[in-house]
């Protein structure tokens, strides 16, 4: 009799297989990050940590890094009440042109990012406010707001609508009534939403390369910069500094929302 496999095995050899597709990538980046050796290769070539050393040394690298995270920041502070409120508007009240608005606040995500970079870049140079950062944090926001939006308004579908009611019957004004009900209700989605547009802010490249210069140049930039000249392996230890980040994200989502939360959310 020939043996036939049953369910558990070919789903656990998928998931298996899955898993190890997913990781090889990682692993080879970082173990590149570690070689003592001057180019990058996997396996590494003996193990030291120089060029996390000179990645510290680097003013550029240090440079770039605080901009990025200032752009990040700023990205996250302005898709925070425009995220929120557009989500709440456009789930629990019944305004004109509605579905119009909800299309026209996904509208970002639909159109490529060479085409919003450069529109970006034309439309800020001719307001002259090009080579600052904020602007950048700016546009960042809008190419991503969708997934804030769509981060609080999962959790705002889930909004008992007889809570808001109560805090009105209780005689609470309608801005007591939103901080005290409301956003604390629906702050999961918020949290959510806000470490979505921080990371993605933190990656984003190519809208990044048209709206920076030399002065204002992010991280993701001067990666590809770096990259057109000559791939080292502090390209690669570069590489686990996204992944650290990432993990910390996943981490303070784990601690403040909850992963299952997060993913039944979704």
């Amino acid at each position: 009799m020939s043996w036939v496999p049953n369910k558990q095995f070919v789903l656990w050899s998928l998931v298996s297989f899955s898993l190890i597709t997913l990781s090889l990538p990682t692993i080879i980046i970082i173990g590149a990050s570690f070689t003592a050796g001057d180019i990058i290769q996997f396996p590494p070539e003996g193990f030291s940590l120089r060029w996390y050393e000179r990645l510290w040394h680097l003013e550029d690298f240090r440079q770039a890094l605080l901009r990025t995270f200032i752009v990040s920041i700023i990205c996250t502070l302005v898709a925070l009440p425009v995220g929120t409120l557009a989500a709440l508007a456009t789930v629990r009240y019944r305004i004109r042109f509605q579905q119009t608005i909800q299309v026209y606040l996904l509208l970002p995500f639909t159109i490529p990012l060479v085409v919003s970079g450069i529109a970006m870049m034309i439309f800020f140079g001719e307001i002259r406010i090009l080579g600052s950062l904020w602007p950048v944090g700016v546009a960042l926001c809008l190419i991503n707001l969708p997934f804030m939006i769509w981060s609080v308004t999962a959790t705002v579908n889930g909004l008992d609508p007889e809570l808001e009611n109560a805090a009105y019957s209780c005689g609470a004004w309608p801005v007591q009534t939103f901080f005290s009900v409301t956003l604390p209700a629906v702050m999961p989605g918020v949290i959510t939403g806000a470490l979505l547009m921080f990371i993605l802010a933190f990656n984003e490249f190519l809208v990044s390369l048209f709206l920076t210069d030399a002065r204002t140049v992010t991280l993701p930039v001067q990666i590809y910069n770096s990259i057109r000249s000559v791939i080292t392996p502090d390209l690669a230890a570069v590489s686990v500094l996204y992944i650290v980040i990432a993990l910390l994200a996943i981490w303070l989502l784990d601690k403040t929302v909850g992963l299952e939360i997060f993913l039944k959310s979704k």
